[in-house]
């Protein structure tokens, strides 16, 4: 297998958790790392493209659209795209989850 076949990257390289795919080698997904106290939020916004939440750890009350629901580890939530959402940590202990975007670049329009 040669090198171009794959991306490894560092979690310890990263200083925001965001991994943009366009920065590792022309990879076409971003990710976001979310490590999240009780009570921290994301607030409502929207992407042209389809976004994926992996919850490992803890619990969170997503607002997706007009529906409210809640998603606990290890439950793994995908928001279509042009979808408005947004989410907070509605457990006792931190939230720990990956949100996948399928897209080599993380754009976002803020709704609130």
């Amino acid at each position: 297998m040669d090198a171009a076949d794959y991306v490894v990257v560092d979690r310890r390289e990263l200083d925001s958790g965001e991994i943009e795919g366009h920065r590792s080698a022309g990879t076409t997904i971003s990710l976001i790392l979310v490590d999240m106290p009780p009570g921290g939020a994301v607030r409502m916004h929207r992407h042209a493209y389809q976004e994926v939440f992996v919850v490992q750890e803890g619990r969170a009350r997503y607002r997706i659209g007009s529906a409210t629901l809640e998603v606990a580890a290890p439950q793994v939530l995908a928001v279509a795209a042009g979808v408005p959402h947004g989410f907070v940590n509605s457990g006792e202990g931190r939230l720990r989850q990956v949100d996948i975007h399928l897209s080599e670049r993380i754009v976002t329009e803020w709704l609130e």
